[in-house]
Formats: structure tokens, C-alpha cells, sequence
């Protein structure tokens, strides 16, 4: 039987995008910072990473979709952040961008780590975003690295 799991050593030549909100700002540039000091500290140069700002959460996928089909990327990082409000915009935008993201990858076949981060209060995300439950923005950064070596295995 083989066995076939991906590692945290990307393929020299792979590139790496990061695509984020510029909505609730201090909370998506520290998930941003923790995703690229993830890709530098496993050996991903800065020149290796594109990094894409948008309005918000809804907007990601669609530019995950346009970056998947230009095929430069082995894998794209999705960070933001959609803290519940008195609506159902909440709902609508989190589970909207996490569908869309998901659509992405399956369409394309190239990985989409989703750290958009669905929080009910700021003091969540907060938490998430360099606090006591880690960055969430480095964890997605080391699946992208994962999923894209294994990617090339599986070729």
C-alpha cells in the first residue's frame, strides 16, 4: 500500500498567494503578518508570495477563482474576518465566502486554505488572530505549504 502525505517543504518554484480582506483591519493584518512569517519561516521566499488585499469577505473567492484559473499558484491562503451582527448579513457573508472558497479548490484543483475567520464577538477573533487560540492566519499559511507538496505528489 503507498502512502501519500504532504509536508511543510514547498517545491522551490511554488508560489503562494494570500488573499484578504481590508475589513476589520487590525484583525485581518495580524492574520495576514502570522501567514507570511509562517511562509518565511518554513523556507517560502517573500518573492514567492503574492499578496492580494479586497473590500471584504465576500469579495475573496472570486479572486481566489480568477487566481486558481491563471494556474501561477500552488496553493492560496484566504484570511478575514466576519464578526456576527444584529442581521442575517452575518450568515450570509460567512457562509457565502466559505461555499465560495470551498467551490474554488474543488473547480480548480488548487488548494484554498480558508482562515476567514466567523467569530460571534471582536474578543474571538482577537483570540484567534495572535492571542491564546494562536494565529490563524500561520495555520493556514502551513496547510497551503502542505497541500501543495502533496498536490505535487499526487500528480
Amino acid at each position: 500500500m503507498t502512502h501519500y502525505e504532504g509536508d511543510l517543504r514547498a517545491a522551490e518554484d511554488t508560489r503562494f498567494a494570500i488573499i484578504a480582506s481590508r475589513w476589520n483591519p487590525r484583525i485581518s493584518d495580524t492574520l495576514v503578518a502570522g501567514a507570511r512569517k509562517a511562509f518565511a519561516d518554513n523556507g517560502v521566499g517573500e518573492d514567492a508570495v503574492d499578496v492580494i488585499r479586497v473590500p471584504g469577505a465576500w469579495e475573496i473567492p472570486v479572486a481566489a477563482a480568477r487566481l486558481a484559473a491563471a494556474g501561477r499558484h500552488g496553493a492560496i491562503v484566504a484570511l478575514g474576518c466576519v464578526v456576527r451582527g444584529d442581521t442575517r448579513h452575518y450568515e450570509q457573508v460567512a457562509d457565502g465566502c466559505s461555499d465560495g472558497l470551498m467551490r474554488v479548490a474543488l473547480d480548480s484543483g488548487v488548494p484554498v486554505a480558508n482562515g476567514v475567520l466567523a467569530v460571534d464577538r471582536a474578543e474571538d477573533a482577537e483570540r484567534r488572530a495572535g492571542g491564546s487560540h494562536g494565529n490563524k492566519g500561520e495555520e493556514a499559511a502551513l496547510v497551503a505549504i502542505e497541500m501543495a507538496e502533496l498536490m505535487g505528489k499526487l500528480k
